[in-house]
């Protein structure tokens, strides 16, 4: 499945790898998203692998993932204006580095990921300690 993913989309590890640092390199410089990150993270090197390993399993079904990515991002001061910030810089990343196909399939994979992760966190922080809604 990956190879042919691959060949269909012109997506690889390499491309991706472009994709994942080009983008983290946009979100630093935000100065909306920039400071969410900047209070989190100090140490960029692994998590911009775990992140190239994310979007190799979403986009070329790898598996090389395994992560909870709610969990991780439930804390976060964020509300729906910061997952269309982070879309509109994702999309336009991957129209820089992707080929129109390749751009096309993460693109879909982010905006997907990004409704569901929203509706899980702004869930997740209106009642932290309510069982989630199976909507």
């Amino acid at each position: 499945m990956t190879t042919a993913i691959m060949r269909e989309t012109g997506l690889d590890e390499d491309i991706l790898r472009n994709l994942v640092h080009r983008f983290y390199g946009k979100v630093r410089r935000d100065p909306v998203l920039g400071p969410i990150f900047a209070t989190r993270i100090t140490d960029w090197g692994p998590h911009l692998e775990r992140m190239v390993a994310f979007w190799s399993s979403v986009s070329l079904m790898t598996g090389r993932y395994h992560g909870r990515p709610v969990p991780a991002h439930t804390p976060l001061p964020v509300n729906g204006a910061h997952f269309d910030l982070w879309l509109h810089l994702f999309r336009q990343t991957a129209r820089e580095v992707c080929t129109p196909a390749g751009a096309a399939h993460v693109i879909e994979r982010a905006e997907r990921i990004a409704r569901s992760l929203r509706m899980a966190v702004v869930e997740a922080q209106a009642a932290p300690h309510a069982a989630p809604s199976l909507r």
